[in-house]
This record gives structure tokens, C-alpha cells and sequence, in this order.
């Protein structure tokens, strides 16, 4: 029968086991040293791979900026961190970006080898940090670190290039929002501008100024009054004093005033006086006498005429004597209280007349005031535009500003945690494992050769026939 074993009657059975189990350890020594034998070649021919380890961190860039603008407003302006977002990793944007075609090109290009021969680096992620683990392998320590170094130029370079992009046209889209601003900032200027000028208002403090000096020009009316009204008073006790009514220290006043009546007051005075002397000397009729009496007609006749051109009204010597001054009726007494009264009718004359020119003035400014009033509302609508634009445009120079200042953007650096390091072992093969892979590949084998005669001999024995006593 086939795969049985005959065991002949002249060889015992012990020597045919011994035999048996010989065949399966020579089996085994064979398979064990096989293993040794590849598992030393696999050594000694197979290249050593080196590993050159490194790590970079991707801080959490944010800024911000706030801009305080004097009676305009705030203008503010943030750029979040790419980590705020619990959707998205920016470390696998980066990982993405590190293991493209690009970057790996010109990595390879700086060491003058082919893309295939550099490979692609193995990179890690760490949770719960903003760290990222670097891996290159090499045919030597030196290899493996300069394929790091390369890695590491072409991927900057890389997010410089992807930076300036972006930069370019966030400014483009900022540039155009602020010419934009910069046209409605100038309208709105152009607008305020051409309305100050057309409605006289520039402003409202300008309103309130008017509105003081309104209200100071009341107060100086109210105090003329007073004034005017204390030198009435005085008139009146002058002119009672002088036993003259209201209307007779006018008269008084306005005599007292005009150069031609006093001149005429005073040819009349030395007339009469002339006439009183002659007339102590000389008989009626004398010539002397007659001349200086047709003198004093006529000094006379001038005075009345002058007096009623002045007053207005039919006056006589009576009244002229009583309402003057003159060398036959003065005395010291009166000619200072006549003195004061003409002063006194004066002040009141200039107050009346300082209280009217007020008056006027508080018209005209109060008219100015109701129509510069009526404008105030549009001056404040064109205001708040202007204040609205310039806002806005201050608000997008500050993000023009903070665009140019800030020069990662969506990119943030790139920062070396540990250096890319010379390796001073290797990273494959690993003489441990394929120690370990060969011994346990050994005690499979072994094992797998020991059951297997095993079962062959049990089964050899169980074919063989029993022997009859």
C-alpha cells in the first residue's frame, strides 16, 4: 500500500525507528540552517536604510488691530487662528502640501537625484499639539539628513510661494474696496464742501456761537437799559433842580449844544451890556446909543431865529433867558447843573442809541440763526456720510496695513521643534528583528517537521499487522 511502511521480519523495529526520526532531524538541521544562511545573506546584501528624524510646529497665528477714530468711530479689524475651527486641521493642509509632487520635484532637484530615489517622507501627527513629525530614509546618515534639508527648503519655499499668492490678492481685493471707499470719501467731502458754501453754514458750532452771541447781545441790551434809564432819572432830578420840565431841558439840552446859538448868546450878552453902559452915559438919541441898540436888535433877532430854527416852535426872549446861560441870569450853581444836564442828556442820548443799534443787531442775528437753523438737519445728514466713509475707508487702510504686515495669512510659519538629525544607527535592516523572525521562523519550521514525522510514524505503525500468538 502506498505511503505505508514494510517492516521486514529480520530488521527490528527499534533500529527502523531510530532511522526514521534520523531522516526528519537532518530535515530539520537543514531547514533551521537555511534560514540562518538567508537570514545572513539578507544581512550582508541587502542595502542599509538610514532614518533621519525631525519635527516642526505650527504656532496658532492670530492678530488683531483696533483703530480709534477721533468724533468718527472704531475701526477694528482680526485675523482668527486656523485652529479655531473644530472642522479642520491646518496640519493636514500642511501634510498634503509637504507630500505633493511640487515640493518633492524640487527637493529633489537641489540634490540632483530622481523623484523615485528621494521618495516621500513619512509624516506624523501628534494629537493635542500643533507638532508635526518629519521622516526621511537614505543609503547613508548623510543621505538621509540632506534629503531633510532639501524637504525642508522646497517646502518653505513652497509656502512662500502659496504666501505671495495669497497676498497678492487679498491686496488686490483690499486695493479695489479701497478705491471704491476712496471715491464715496470724496464724494462726501465734495457733498459737505458744496453745501457749506451754498447754505453759509459750516459748521454747528457755528449755530452755537450765534446763539451766545445773541444772548450776549440781549445782555448788553439789558444793561444799556439800565443805563439809559438811570440817566433819566438824573435828567429828571436836573431838570427839577433847574425848575424846568421834561420837554424844557430837551429844549435846554439842544440849545446848549448848537455853536451858532451860543455865539449869537453871546453877541446878544455883550450887546445888552454895551447898550446898558452907553445908556448910563448919553441922552436918548445919541448916535452912539442908537448904533449900539441897532446892535442889539439885531444879535437879538438872530438868537430867536436861531432858537426857533432849533426848537422847532415859536420861542421867547423869556423862554431863551430861562432855558440858557448867559453873563445877566448864570451863577455857579446853575451852570453846574446845567453843565451836568447836558452831560446827562448826552449819556442818554448815546444810550438810546447804543440800545437801538443792539436791537438791531439781536434782529438781523436771530434772522440768521432761524435760517441757519432750518439748514442744521442737512448739514448733520451730510456729516454722518463723511463720518460713515471715512470709517469705512479707515477701517480698510487698517486691513490693507495689517494684509502687508501680516505676511503668513492662511499659511502660518513654520517653526524646527528638533533639527533634522544624523543617524547613527539603522533604521532597516534591524539585525534584532531578522534575528528574531529567523528563530521564530526556526521554531515554526521545527515544530511544523516534528508533528509532521509524528503523525507519518503513528500512521506507519497503525498499516502493520499484529502478530498472532
Amino acid at each position: 500500500m502506498a505511503g505505508s511502511v514494510i517492516f521486514p521480519k529480520s530488521f527490528p523495529k527499534t533500529s527502523f525507528k531510530q532511522s526514521y526520526w534520523q531522516r526528519y532531524l537532518l530535515l530539520g538541521l537543514l531547514a533551521n540552517a537555511t534560514f540562518g544562511i538567508l537570514a545572513l545573506l539578507y544581512l550582508k546584501l541587502v542595502p542599509p536604510t538610514y532614518t533621519s528624524h525631525s519635527a516642526i510646529t505650527l504656532p496658532e497665528a492670530g492678530s488683531a488691530a483696533n483703530v480709534n477714530l477721533p468724533n468718527i468711530g472704531q475701526a477694528s479689524y482680526e485675523n482668527s487662528s486656523l485652529y479655531a475651527s473644530t472642522t479642520q486641521d491646518p496640519r493636514e493642509n500642511y501634510k498634503f502640501i509637504a507630500q505633493s509632487e511640487p515640493v518633492l520635484n524640487a527637493a529633489a532637484n537641489q540634490l540632483n537625484i530622481p523623484v523615485a530615489k528621494f521618495g516621500k517622507p513619512r509624516i506624523g501627527i501628534i494629537d493635542g499639539t500643533t507638532i508635526m513629525t518629519v521622516d526621511f530614509k537614505g543609503a547613508s546618515p548623510e543621505e538621509a539628513r540632506s534629503k531633510s534639508l532639501a524637504f525642508y527648503n522646497a517646502f518653505e519655499a513652497k509656502l512662500n510661494e502659496l504666501r505671495s499668492e495669497e497676498a497678492i490678492r487679498r491686496e488686490s481685493s483690499v486695493q479695489n474696496a479701497l478705491g471704491d471707499s476712496w471715491k464715496k470719501l470724496e464724494i462726501a467731502q465734495q457733498r459737505l464742501s458744496t453745501y457749506k458754501t451754498s447754505s453759509g453754514l459750516s459748521s454747528n458750532e457755528q449755530l452755537r456761537d450765534l446763539s451766545n452771541n445773541i444772548e450776549q447781545l440781549r445782555k448788553q441790551k439789558v444793561e444799556i437799559l439800565a443805563q439809559q434809564q438811570q440817566a433819566s432819572a438824573r435828567l429828571s432830578q436836573l431838570s427839577a433842580s433847574l425848575n424846568l420840565s421834561d420837554l424844557e431841558a430837551v429844549d435846554a439840552f439842544t440849545l446848549q449844544t448848537d455853536q451858532i446859538f451860543q455865539q449869537n448868546l453871546k453877541d446878544y450878552s455883550e450887546a445888552s451890556a454895551t447898550l446898558s453902559v452907553l445908556d448910563a452915559k448919553f441922552l436918548p438919541g445919541n448916535p452912539q446909543l442908537v448904533a449900539q441898540q441897532a446892535k442889539q436888535n439885531a444879535a437879538q433877532t438872530a438868537l430867536l431865529n436861531r432858537s426857533q430854527y432849533l426848537l422847532r416852535k415859536p420861542i421867547s426872549q423869556a423862554t431863551i433867558h430861562q432855558l440858557s446861560l448867559n453873563s445877566t441870569n448864570s451863577d455857579s450853581a446853575r451852570e453846574s447843573l446845567f453843565q451836568q444836564l447836558v452831560t446827562t442828556q448826552a449819556e442818554q442820548k448815546g444810550f438810546q442809541a447804543q440800545a437801538q443799534t443792539t436791537d438791531e443787531q439781536i434782529t438781523q442775528l436771530q434772522i440768521r440763526l432761524n435760517q441757519l437753523a432750518q439748514k442744521e438737519s442737512d448739514l448733520d445728514a451730510l456729516q454722518r456720510d463723511l463720518q460713515v466713509t471715512e470709517a469705512v475707508f479707515s477701517s480698510t487702510l487698517t486691513r490693507l496695513d495689517i494684509g502687508k504686515s501680516d505676511t503668513f495669512g492662511s499659511y502660518p510659519l513654520v517653526q524646527f521643534v528638533t533639527q533634522p538629525n544624523l543617524p547613527q544607527t539603522t533604521s532597516w535592516p534591524k539585525k534584532e528583528f531578522v534575528l528574531f523572525g529567523t528563530v521564530l521562523a526556526s521554531i515554526f519550521v521545527t515544530i511544523s517537521i516534528a508533528l509532521f514525522g509524528m503523525y507519518r510514524y503513528q500512521k506507519s505503525v497503525d498499516l502493520q499487522p499484529k502478530s498472532k500468538f
